[in-house]
């Protein structure tokens, strides 16, 4: 007796279609699971056992063995409970129905038959919309991420019972998933791209700032050079280090950053939530991420936690701000190990993670925000506290963030004390809302330009020489600065692209000397 069922695996942020067949012949009882299976898929065996038994099926007791094919792709994840299940029941002739191709079946089986949600839903189910499979039967939880992909029919299930149910209907029976809530999901709309794998979400509101989002920068009194820092950051993507004594704002200068970028786009909005999907960080109930990840990793953090990894490597920190904000808070006490594996995502946009079997390489492309001290014990150049730290105790601090990586920093500004005066009695700061106005402005003159990069930041070489071209005397300022201030190449183009987005924030066409020089003083500063 033969079942052959169809799921799927998950190798980095993509699908693998997985071939489930289950074998049942005569034999002392025994199961046995080959293909690749990791420990969690080994552990199935009970799992399957008990959940079977609890929702009223006879588990065979004859010879079982289960092949997860292709059998060089490693298996993992508890994912493969439902279909090995399934198809021990159709090859027991619990389940009646002999066609059962072109059903893609995923779900965590509890003891007692119910069914949990899965990771990475969102990716398997448009690898089963591309490969033209009739339907996806899945965990109840997980419609709403699954609701995104369009065309393919969902089957949610809570309970094995009610997947074998729906597995002995004829296709023309299956009951239509139930509704999903427009705020969750985004199916409908125009395809993705040309392509009809994903529904398009409604117009997304750029006037306000994402619905949750509820830090406003005008709780931030004083900090003007700071907040400006912010803006620019936002306005072009680039990188941003905070340099300032303890209690001074920077963290919460950092967590309202996100209230000024610009919504996630559509596309954005199918990356982002796919990586959060395979990292089993999607809510469920939780269809599209509508606002923009915003990742605060502590300093213990290991490489592989930050950049991604793990026998069968999966996304980081880095991975999980894609489209969003990774804030560093006191960076200068991350490993340094750590803080040089930045060094790869910040250029590229992409982390390569390289095992024995295969690389696999996730998407990387954040906004890095780093705040520090100016010395071990956060006084150095404070006017109230003295400062009780040696030189060399204040090299060696500074020393912790390297030169390569210091060098992929596009901003670094000071924030200093604000006095408790300017709490109490000064007005109120510039609103996030208006902020956000002059952030979306500046977007929208990138995007003008047509160019392979989404923002400032990325700009290539030829890009940057066509759209950030220098009159005579910006040349020479830029030349004359670059000597003095002892800047490298990459330093020298990370200022020419932030003097541009200083100019769109202008609405200028070209970069004028003011521009360039605001661009210069974000560069170094001398606490640093």
């Amino acid at each position: 007796m033969l079942a052959t069922l169809e799921s799927a695996t998950l190798i980095g942020i993509d699908a693998c279609p997985v071939h489930v067949e289950v074998d049942v012949s005569y034999g002392l009882p025994h199961f046995q699971l080959v293909g690749l299976p990791d420990t969690s898929v080994r552990e199935s065996r009970d799992r399957v056992r008990a959940a079977i038994r609890n929702s009223g099926f006879e588990f065979p007791s004859f010879r079982i063995t289960v092949n997860l094919a292709p059998g060089d792709v490693r298996k993992a994840g508890p994912a493969f409970d439902l279909p090995i299940a399934l198809g021990l029941l159709a090859a027991t002739g619990a389940i009646t129905r002999s066609d059962l191709g072109g059903i893609v079946l995923i779900g965590e089986l509890s003891l007692d038959g119910s069914i949990q949600p899965a990771r990475g839903v969102l990716p398997i189910a448009s690898e089963a919309r591309r490969h033209g499979a009739r339907a996806l039967l899945l965990p109840y939880d997980n419609l709403t991420e699954a609701a995104v992909v369009s065309g393919l029919r969902l089957l949610p299930v809570r309970t094995l019972r009610e997947a074998v149910e729906r597995m002995n209907q004829a296709p023309e029976s299956w009951p239509d998933a139930p509704p999903v809530s427009p705020a969750a999901s985004s199916r409908g709309g125009s395809s993705r791209g040309g392509s009809s794998t994903f529904a398009r979400s409604a117009s997304v509101d750029r006037s306000d700032p994402p619905e949750g989002t509820h830090l406003d920068l005008s709780d931030i009194h004083g900090q003007g050079f700071a907040r400006r820092a912010l803006e620019v950051a936002a306005a072009g993507g680039h990188n941003l280090l905070m340099i300032g004594p303890p209690g001074a704002g920077k963290t919460m200068l950092a967590r309202r950053l996100p209230g000024i970028l610009p919504p996630l786009s559509f596309d954005e909005a199918i990356e982002a939530t796919t990586i959060h999907s395979v990292a089993g960080q999607l809510r469920p109930g939780v269809g599209l991420l509508t606002e923009r990840p915003f990742r605060a990793p502590h300093h213990t953090i290991s490489d592989a936690a930050l950049v991604g990894g793990g026998t069968i490597p999966r996304p980081g920190e880095v991975s999980l701000a894609h489209h969003g904000v990774l804030f560093l808070d006191e960076m200068p006490e991350f490993d340094r190990r750590v803080l040089e594996a930045l060094r790869q995502p910040i250029e590229e946009g992409r982390i390569t993670v390289s095992r024995a079997l295969r690389s696999v390489a996730f998407p990387a492309r954040f906004v890095l925000v780093a705040a520090m001290n100016p010395c071990p014990c956060g006084y150095y150049g404070d006017d109230k506290r003295v400062c009780r730290c040696t030189p060399q105790q204040i090299a060696k601090y500074g020393g912790r963030l390297s030169g390569p990586l210091r060098d992929r920093l596009d901003l670094i500004v000071e924030v200093e004390s604000v006095p408790i005066s300017a709490l109490t009695q000064g007005p109120p700061g510039e609103t996030s809302a208006a902020v956000r106005a002059r952030v979306l402005a500046a977007r929208d003159r990138q995007t003008a330009r047509a160019t392979r990069a989404r923002v400032n930041a990325q700009l290539t070489g030829p890009e940057l020489k066509k759209c950030a071209a220098l009159d005579q005397a910006g040349r020479r300022l830029l030349e004359r600065s670059a000597e003095r201030l002892h800047l490298s190449a990459r330093g020298f183009h990370r200022v020419i692209r932030v003097a541009r987005t200083i100019a769109d924030l202008a609405g200028a066409d070209a970069i004028a000397l003011d521009h360039l020089g605001e661009a210069l003083q974000y560069r170094f500063v001398e606490k640093s």
